[in-house]
């Protein structure tokens, strides 16, 4: 893959913007008629550091969509029972349906990144996960699921400006964990899990599709127009749903090294 710096793209009006956003979603709304009418199963997950837009970007997507065929998965911590479980099975109870469309906000990725990162997991289970997650996925897929899968990316300094922005915004320290508090502290930690993770488990059945993140509103856009490329669904707008590639685009060892995603 060609280099291509991280840049600060043209960012869109506020109007523009959600003159943009309205046309996709009405878009959204035909895909999900779609999906109910063939029974599909549609799992999307979105993975990325913490403050990188993960909840903005659900909530756009799922905001004018039926909540009976929509679901929004965001576990919390696992039980006890969930420890002394095999992995997966916390998520398999909520893989999609037919005419479902499931959106994980974090996922069994928390095993890669989160975990291993933090201490909540031994160095033995981050590695039995990264060995085992393509055949899992692999099963998921060669069942029928339609999974996608994102990852939202933010530089450094974005980070630090969005955790700040959270500490003084009584409306938003909700969002704050005490994991978030030292992701700044361990940058290069997280760095380093996600470059394994995206190398270890990128694969021809569930690849993964980077999410330049530094502009929420860029980032929004493109990532709905890239989900709806990649489904076929009636009477779809051609135009609309063409997705910028400086914004997002499939992962590639080489964006590792060349500027594409933050070090």
């Amino acid at each position: 893959m060609a280099k291509t710096p991280r840049r600060a793209a043209r960012e869109p009006s506020v109007h523009v913007y959600r003159r943009e956003l309205v046309k996709l979603q009405i878009e959204l709304v035909k895909l999900q008629r779609q999906i109910i009418a063939e029974g599909q199963r549609i799992l999307v997950i979105l993975e990325g550091r913490d403050a990188a837009g993960k909840d903005g970007a659900i909530k756009h997507v799922i905001e004018h969509l039926s909540p009976r065929e929509t679901r929004v998965v965001a576990l919390g911590p696992p039980s006890d029972r969930d420890r002394h479980s095999w992995y997966f099975q916390r998520y398999v109870r909520y893989l999609p349906a037919a005419g479902e469309m499931v959106l994980f906000n974090r996922s069994w990725y928390n095993r890669a990144g989160v975990e291993p990162v933090m201490g909540f997991c031994t160095k033995h289970e981050a590695r039995v996960f990264l060995e085992t997650v393509p055949d899992f996925e692999r099963m998921l897929t060669a069942d029928g699921i339609r999974l996608i899968k994102y990852y939202l990316d933010i530089g450094k300094g974005e980070q630090k400006k969005r955790l700040a922005e959270r500490r003084r915004d009584p409306l938003k320290q909700w969002k704050l964990s005490p994991v978030d508090m030292k992701a700044t502290r361990l940058w290069h930690e997280y760095s380093k899990a996600r470059n394994a993770m995206l190398e270890r488990t990128h694969t021809a059945d569930a690849p993964w599709t980077v999410v330049r993140a530094d502009d929420k509103h860029l980032a929004r856009l493109n990532l709905i127009r890239d989900l709806l490329s990649r489904l076929d669904y009636r009477h779809r707008d051609e135009r609309l749903i063409v997705p910028d590639r400086a914004i997002v685009f499939p992962f590639d060892p080489t964006c590792l090294v060349n500027g594409m995603i933050s070090r």
